[in-house]
C-alpha cells in the first residue's frame, strides 16, 4: 500500500509539475526529477527491489520504441556525419573519460568504471523536446539531436552490456565483445521480422481494443525474445519500430490516434516511475553510508557530472570547427554554424535510459551504490542546470526563423487538395460538388496571408464545433437523445476538432 500511495502522490506532483513546466518552458523531466526525488525522501516511502532484466524490458523498450518510431531511416543517411560524431564518438569519449575518473578518483574496478561511463553517456532528446520544438531553431539541428538520442542509446547500452558481462560473469572484454557483436545482426533481423509481423497483423485487428493491446505484446515480446536468444534487444526494438513506422499506412486512422495517446501516456508514466525508483534506491544507499563516505560519494558524483558536461562541450565544439572543410569536400554545402554547435554542446540532458540502466545493475555488481548515486547526480544536474538554461540560451543566440518545414507543409497540403479534386472529377455528382467547394475554400485559406498565423477556415470550424458541442449537450440534458447517441456524435466532433486543430501543437506533455 505504501508503494501505491507513493506512486499516487508522485502522479499528482507530476500533474502539477507539468503545468509549471509548460508555463515556464522548462523540460518536464526537470520537474519530474525534483518531484520524484522529493517523494522518495519522504519517511513513508517504501523500499523497492526490482529485477534488473525487468527494468530493461519495462523502461527501456518503450523509450526506444517511441524514439525509433518517429525517426526515419533516411534522416540517418542524410545526417550520418554529425550523428556518428554525437552518437558514437561522443558516447565513447564520455564513457572513457568517466571510466578514467572512476578508476583514478574512486578506485572503481574496470567493469564498474566502464558501466558508469556507459550509463551517463547518452543524452535524452525527450528531456529537451520542449526546447527543441520551436520555430527559431534550425530543423537540421533538431533532427540530429533527436536522432542522436536514439542511436547513442544503442551504442551506450552495448558498452553497458559488455561491462555487465565483465562485472557479473567473471569474463573479460575479449570474450564478451565477440559474443555481443554477433548479437547485433541477429537483433536487427529479429526486429525487422517482428515489425513485419506487426504490419501484417494490424489490419486484422483494426477497430478493436486488441489492436492497441497487440502493440504492447509485440513491443515487449520483441524485447524479451531478443533477450532470451542472446541478441541485441535494443537494436531489435529500433529495427521493429522503424519497420512498423514505414508501413503505418496499414493502421486504421482511429487506431493510430488511440495508439499515439496510449503510448505517449505510457512513456510519460514510466518516466515518473523511473525517477521514483531511482530516488528510492538512492535513499537506501545514502542511509548505509557514514559521513565521510557520503562526502566522498557526493564529491565523486559532482566530478562525474562535470566530466560528462565538459567532454560533450569540448568534443562538439571541436567537431563543429573541424568538420567545415569535410562538408565542403563532400559537397554538403555549409557546415553547422557556431551557434548550432553551442546549442548541441549544451543539449546534453540525461533521462530515462540513464535511470533505467542504473536500476538494471544487479545487487552484486561491484560498487553498485556509488554508480547509482553518480548516475542520479548526472541526471539531476543536467536536467536542472542545462534544462533550465537551454531555452534562454537559444533565445540569446537569436537564430533566424526557419520557414522550410512550414512552406513544405503548405505545399504538400495544396498538392493533396489537388489530388482530392481530381478524385471529385471522376464522381461528378452533388456530393463531389459540395466537397469541391470545401476544398476551394481550403485552398484560398492556404494561399492567403493568414497561413502564416491562423487559418480562418479552421478557426471557423473550431468555433462551429464548439457551438455544436453545446447544442449536443443540451439535447442530452433535455432527453432529446440518449447516451449512446451522444457518445457517437461526440467522437465525431472530436475527430473534426483534431482535423481543424492540425496547425496547433498536439502533445499530451509539452503542448
Amino acid at each position: 500500500m505504501a508503494l501505491f500511495q507513493s506512486v499516487l502522490m508522485l502522479m499528482l506532483l507530476a500533474i502539477l509539475s507539468l503545468q509549471v513546466s509548460r508555463r515556464l518552458r522548462i523540460p518536464y523531466p526537470t520537474m519530474l526529477a525534483v518531484a520524484g526525488l522529493g517523494v522518495a525522501m519522504l519517511p513513508s516511502a517504501p523500499t523497492i527491489a526490482i529485477e534488473p532484466r525487468l527494468v530493461m524490458a519495462l523502461f527501456i523498450a518503450p523509450a526506444i520504441l517511441d524514439a525509433a518510431y518517429d525517426f526515419p531511416p533516411r534522416a540517418i543517411r542524410r545526417h550520418w556525419l554529425p550523428l556518428f560524431a554525437l552518437a558514437v564518438i561522443a558516447v565513447l569519449l564520455t564513457t572513457a573519460a568517466v571510466a578514467w575518473v572512476g578508476i583514478v578518483y574512486a578506485g572503481l574496478p574496470l567493469a564498474a568504471a566502464i558501466a558508469l561511463g556507459a550509463i551517463v553517456a547518452p543524452p535524452d532528446a525527450a528531456a529537451a523536446a520542449a526546447m527543441l520544438d520551436r520555430p527559431d531553431l534550425p530543423r537540421s539541428t533538431v533532427t540530429v539531436l533527436k536522432g542522436e538520442s536514439l542511436l547513442n542509446d544503442a551504442v551506450a547500452l552495448f558498452v553497458f552490456s559488455v561491462a555487465l558481462h565483465m562485472g557479473t560473469m567473471d569474463s573479460d572484454a575479449q570474450r564478451a565483445i565477440p559474443q555481443l557483436a554477433l548479437a547485433i545482426p541477429g537483433g536487427l533481423l529479429l526486429g525487422m521480422a517482428m515489425g513485419r509481423l506487426a504490419t501484417i497483423t494490424m489490419p486484422l485487428l483494426a477497430g478493436t481494443m486488441g489492436g492497441i493491446l497487440f502493440s504492447f505484446v509485440i513491443t515487449f515480446g520483441t524485447w524479451i525474445l531478443a533477450d532470451q536468444l542472446g541478441l541485441s534487444a535494443i537494436l531489435a526494438m529500433v529495427a521493429a519500430a522503424m519497420t512498423v513506422a514505414r508501413r503505418s499506412d496499414r493502421q486504421a486512422a482511429r487506431d493510430r490516434i488511440h495508439s499515439y495517446a496510449v503510448w505517449d501516456l505510457m512513456v510519460f508514466v514510466l518516466n515518473v516511475l523511473a525517477f521514483l525508483f531511482v530516488g528510492l534506491q538512492a535513499r537506501a544507499i545514502v542511509q548505509t553510508l557514514d559521513d565521510s563516505e557520503l562526502h566522498h560519494a557526493i564529491g565523486f558524483a559532482a566530478l562525474v557530472f562535470a566530466t560528462v558536461v565538459g567532454v560533450r562541450i569540448l568534443w562538439v565544439m571541436l567537431y563543429n570547427r573541424l568538420v567545415q572543410p569535410v562538408y565542403r569536400w563532400l559537397g554538403y554545402g555549409a557546415g553547422p554554424t557556431l551557434k548550432q554547435g553551442i546549442v548541441a554542446s549544451w543539449c546534453g540532458m540525461r533521462g530515462m535510459v540513464t535511470l533505467a540502466a542504473a536500476l538494471a545493475l544487479p545487487e552484486t555488481f561491484p560498487q553498485r551504490g556509488l554508480v547509482v548515486l553518480s548516475a542520479l547526480a548526472v541526471v539531476l544536474g543536467t536536467l536542472i542546470v542545462q534544462g533550465i538554461t537551454l531555452g534562454p540560451l537559444i533565445r540569446l543566440l537569436r537564430f533566424p526563423i526557419e520557414t522550410t518545414q512550414r512552406d513544405e507543409l503548405e505545399r504538400a497540403r495544396l498538392a493533396l487538395t489537388a489530388v482530392a479534386e481530381a478524385e471529385f472529377d471522376k464522381a461528378g455528382d452533388a456530393a463531389a460538388a459540395l466537397l469541391r467547394e470545401e476544398l476551394r475554400l481550403e485552398q484560398i485559406a492556404l494561399q492567403s496571408p493568414y497561413r502564416q498565423s491562423e487559418n480562418p477556415v479552421d478557426t471557423l470550424r473550431l468555433s462551429t464545433i464548439r457551438t455544436q458541442r453545446a447544442a449536443l449537450w443540451r439535447m442530452l440534458r433535455d432527453n432529446v437523445i440518449d447516451d449512446e447517441t451522444y457518445d457517437v456524435l461526440e467522437r465525431e466532433l472530436d475527430l473534426g476538432e483534431l482535423a481543424a486543430s492540425r496547425r496547433q501543437p498536439f502533445d499530451l506533455v509539452d503542448g
